[in-house]
């Protein structure tokens, strides 16, 4: 056998134990493992990483974000102190664009207690760092829910595409679980459980339910959606949520890896390469509007961002540039954030929000 990742010889003697493994266990060991776990272990972002993030693309993505949490809390009453909560926040470099834009709203930035929810020592650290220069108090968590109760502002940005997803696969009419199990070749490999499951489809959508033979259907647990929900309603507050998906419930396979911004086999050196998978927006919604809030979108990104005024603010950021290539910049990053295509992340990444009923819509919802 070629040699394996440590967490490799992990899953598989889990896998010699216990049998199959199914895939959501699979990509919850992968990325958060304590020792061996691609999120615990490493910082995955820009240029030296495996992907790069659209904070991480251009500081008007950040701005324009702490802009319309200015404004969310002053539609919340303009509370005296308020919780902004970050979900999964990289580097700190959204929040750090954010609360310097937010400055034009003194109140608001003298109310902020900041709440970042991580599980990477890596990236905490580098978060603290990015930002200790902003005197304004800062906890990190391991969790939403060990986050103060209390009125909140929560950000997700690609945040739940890395959240762990289950597969299922149609089979002479039915549909069983996928499973990943070591092959006659001594490689990890897909397959399926024998038997189906027990009323699956009772639970499907219908468009999802009429689905060919050989089809996938993804779905993720909705502890964490849920969770979102019953605090907003609960403690009131808003949520903003960006991320790579579909609006609609839907089968086809979209679990990926990612190792130095390279689509790669993710089966091969799990630990070790990046694992995502299209968030179902339809879904999320479902679980987080069940709880008692308004859920609003999704919109797609480009469109999001053009409702927050990004063209005007590149435009003031050309207006400033001191040479040429500082304005080719600001004109790549802008086509970046809300183009079409293969290179464009403003069709394929959405927009949702999730408030209160008390607030009434959001900003960019209108």
């Amino acid at each position: 056998m070629e040699a394996v990742s440590p967490l490799e010889l992990e899953i598989r003697r889990r896998i010699a134990a216990a049998g199959p493994m199914p895939v959501g266990e699979y990509m919850t060991l992968c990325l958060a493992h304590p020792e061996h776990g691609y999120y615990t272990t490493r910082d995955p972002l820009g240029a030296r990483g495996d992907f790069i993030t659209a904070p991480e693309i251009s500081q008007m993505f950040g701005e324009l974000i702490g802009l319309w949490m200015a404004a969310v809390w002053k539609k919340m009453g303009a509370p005296e102190n308020i919780r902004i909560v970050e979900l999964g926040p990289g580097r700190g470099t959204l929040m750090n664009d954010a609360l310097r834009a937010a400055q034009v709203t003194p109140a608001f930035r003298a109310a902020i207690a900041l709440h970042l929810v991580e599980i990477s020592p890596t990236l905490e650290a580098q978060q603290e760092r990015m930002l200790e220069h902003l005197s304004t108090p800062m906890s990190w968590h391991p969790a939403l829910e060990d986050v103060p109760k209390g009125p909140a502002i929560v950000i997700a940005n690609e945040f739940f595409d890395a959240l762990p997803v289950n597969q299922a696969v149609k089979i002479e009419g039915g549909w069983h679980e996928r499973q990943i199990n070591i092959d006659s070749n001594d490689k990890l490999a897909f397959t399926f459980a024998r038997k189906p499951f027990a009323y699956f489809d009772m639970l499907l959508p219908a468009a999802v339910r009429a689905a060919p033979d050989q089809s996938i259907f993804e779905w993720r647990d909705d502890l964490v959606a849920m969770e979102l929900g019953r605090r907003i309603a609960n403690d009131g507050g808003a949520a903003l949520v960006i991320d790579y998906g579909h609006a609609d419930s839907t089968v086809g396979e979209t679990l990926q890896a990612v190792g130095q911004h390279a689509y790669v086999d993710p089966l091969i050196a799990p630990g070790n390469i990046d694992l995502t998978a299209h968030v179902d927006f339809q879904a999320l919604g479902r679980a987080i509007e069940a709880m008692g809030t308004n859920g609003f979108g999704p919109l797609n990104q480009s469109q999001f961002l053009h409702r927050l005024g990004i063209e005007t603010r590149a435009a003031a950021l050309k207006a400033a540039a001191t040479s040429r290539a500082a304005v080719a910049d600001i004109d790549a990053a802008l086509a970046r954030l809300i183009g079409r295509g293969r290179t464009g992340m403003g069709m394929l990444f959405k927009v949702a929000s999730f408030a209160h009923p008390s607030i009434g819509v959001p900003p960019g919802f209108e």
